[in-house]
């Protein structure tokens, strides 16, 4: 389970912190739970969100994957709520939409955007980090705070397979 934090000043946007919890190492699904609400009620604690961001459940065929999924974000929800910040979901198209501007962007397009618009370093071993950043910066330009809201919901100036494509297709999308 990934989790990230940005900050917002203005229309100044910066990541201050993003990390994996590693969950394998608890056998059981309850110690997995509770591992989940005291780390983010800490995040919680620590960074004080006005907001936490949320990927919304997504629909598969295993339904006791679906159970363990839905039990893990309530979790992280309760969490959230019982230190103060509101909750909101996104669906996981939206959020690759607003981020990279095609709902059907891979892990790692949602990744090399998120690496150019807030400026960070971290390898694609992240790749859950960087999808709870996504979800944050979904929010944040949901919103409509900031200059960069009309921005990311501009639709792209042309289709292409190539992220390179893409990236100098938008260029006033990457900062």
């Amino acid at each position: 389970m990934g989790y990230g934090i940005i900050s917002v000043d203005k229309s100044n946007l910066s990541l201050v912190e993003m990390g994996v919890l590693h969950l394998s190492k608890y056998k059981e699904h309850s110690e997995r739970l509770h591992f989940i609400f005291e780390r983010v009620s800490a995040l919680v604690q620590i960074h004080r969100p006005e907001m936490v961001a949320l990927e919304a459940p997504f629909f598969g065929k295993n339904v006791q994957s679906m159970l363990k999924l839905g039990r893990a974000q309530g979790v992280a929800m309760a969490a959230a709520m019982a230190h103060g910040s509101q909750v909101v979901e996104f669906a996981p198209r939206k959020i690759k939409q607003m981020v990279t501007g095609n709902g059907n962007a891979s892990k790692e397009q949602v990744w090399k955007m998120l690496q150019h618009q807030l400026k960070f370093e971290e390898n694609p071993d992240f790749l859950d980090a960087t999808d709870a950043v996504a979800a944050a910066l979904c929010h944040h330009f949901t919103t409509g705070k900031g200059n960069n809201a009309n921005i990311t919901k501009a639709a792209p100036k042309k289709k292409s397979n190539s992220w390179a494509a893409f990236v100098d297709a938008n260029k006033e999308r990457v900062k």
